[in-house]
């Protein structure tokens, strides 16, 4: 059984709250840190687990685990919460989807009931969004108010929003806080005075007008660009998904020339890292633009889909899996996405795009410990292929990435050979038109002249 206390002291309790808490023999609050706590006697309350836990998700799932043994212990038991049950509680979000134990939700006031009297509002004439603090820059996203943010209990939230909005609002924000209680304040604020004017608590929330621009308007502002270049700029309205291949393959290859600079200089390589995935960035919109023509997704289609796939496959995260070790997490993963794509096959879905040596990577991942018996090669592709994956086996039982480590070397390489030619320019010239006549003589048994580079 859940109640909510509702938002204040107990005279703004149900009586069908009342006639619940009195009719339980086994009582449980989330916390005592509410007026009407008082209201449920002799209560277990899980205020300890707010200081033992490491975060929020392990307190609500503390929570459950709690209740759940209660519940086989004693068959019935009753939970009460601040607020209303099914506002802005995660734990008995948890509660209800957890298949142990049935639950019975009862209505009671929210604080959200006192908030529109106190604010002399009708959310749904102005078409408030609610919005949780602790997630305002994902949950207020695209919007530009009017927004009600909860949850507002610390200074570093409060420094969270503010960071979130681009551009500040000319209008003051309104503070409620503690509503319906002795002390309760509801007053005005500049934008820059956030996180800094006035002290938050766990009853503090707000209400912001308007913005001057949507939350993460840079995206908003982006997308509506690309639009605008895919309608008017020629050379874009003739691209198709197969014409930007391989602009898409280029803008890859340059984003991980940028990551390899920046061990050399970190200053200039993070800006030449930004610039980079910015172009990179281009071609996910600009791909999402030319689907949506077609009826088929948007940007923001991808961005929810990528959202809720790292969710569902991040239950250690998410939901109550447990996962201690970077293995556990490979295992959970590969386990879900199995389920998901309804593969039957380890190997069905390898990026064969991938370049020879990560594609080998790759294959051997999947594979484990099968041996593929490739023993006696039939020709000198084979045989060097098999020579390749063999060092491709070491460098991965040794932890080497077998493709970055080429790369650096190459680009080792790269480097030597250009010092050589500021050292002695002629020398370098005279020994490279030496090696391609090496090269272009008729070649040893081994289908090479020599291996000097």
């Amino acid at each position: 059984m859940v109640v909510g206390l509702g938002p204040a002291g107990p005279d703004l309790l149900t009586q069908g709250t009342i006639e619940q808490i009195d009719r339980a023999a086994h009582r449980y609050v989330r916390t005592t840190r509410h007026p009407a706590a008082s209201a449920v006697p002799d209560a277990v309350s899980f205020d300890a687990l707010y200081e033992q836990a490491a975060s929020f998700d392990d307190v609500y799932q503390g929570i459950v685990e709690a209740l759940v043994e209660a519940a086989a212990t004693h068959g019935e038991v009753l939970y009460a919460v601040p607020g209303s049950p099914r506002v802005a509680e995660r734990s008995v979000e948890l509660l209800c989807a957890d298949h142990r134990v049935d639950v019975e939700v009862h209505a009671s006031l929210s604080f959200l009931d006192l908030a529109w009297v106190r604010l002399g509002v009708d959310p749904l004439a102005v078409g408030v969004r609610i919005v949780d603090g602790r997630s305002f820059l994902v949950e207020a996203a695209g919007s530009r108010g009017p927004l009600l943010v909860a949850q507002c209990d610390a200074r570093h939230v409060l420094s969270d929003i503010k960071l979130a909005v681009e551009k500040p609002p000319s209008a003051r924000v309104t503070v409620v806080q503690r509503l319906g209680e002795p002390d309760e304040r509801i007053f005005t604020v500049a934008w820059d005075d956030l996180d800094r004017s006035f002290e938050p608590d766990h009853l503090t929330s707000l209400y912001i007008p308007e913005l001057a621009e949507p939350v993460a308007a840079a995206f908003a502002r982006f997308d509506e660009q690309v639009r605008v270049l895919r309608a008017e700029c020629p050379w874009d309205a003739e691209q198709t998904h197969h014409s930007l291949r391989r602009h898409l393959l280029e803008e890859t290859y340059e984003v991980l020339e940028a990551l390899d600079e920046l061990a050399d200089d970190p200053e200039d390589g993070y800006l030449h890292l930004e610039e980079e995935l910015g172009d990179l960035l281009y071609q996910v919109f600009f791909h999402s633009v030319i689907a949506a023509e077609h009826g088929m997704f948007t940007v923001a289609d991808v961005a929810t889909g990528i959202f809720d796939k790292l969710e569902r496959r991040h239950p250690h995260v998410f939901g109550a899996v447990e996962a201690s070790t970077t293995d556990d997490v490979r295992a959970n993963w590969e386990a879900i996405k199995r389920a998901e794509k309804q593969r039957s096959s380890a190997m069905d879905g390898l990026p064969v795009g991938l370049p020879a040596l990560a594609f080998a990577a790759k294959v051997l991942s999947k594979a484990g410990s099968f041996d593929a018996g490739i023993d006696h090669p039939v020709d000198d592709e084979t045989r060097f292929g098999a020579e390749l994956l063999a060092v491709v086996v070491r460098a991965r039982a040794a932890g080497v990435d077998a493709e970055q480590a080429l790369r650096r070397t190459a680009s080792m390489v790269v480097a030597a050979y250009r010092a050589a030619e500021g050292a002695n320019p002629d020398h370098v010239a005279r020994s490279h038109e030496a090696r391609e006549m090496n090269v272009a003589t008729p070649s040893d048994e081994h289908g090479q002249r020599g291996t000097a580079v």
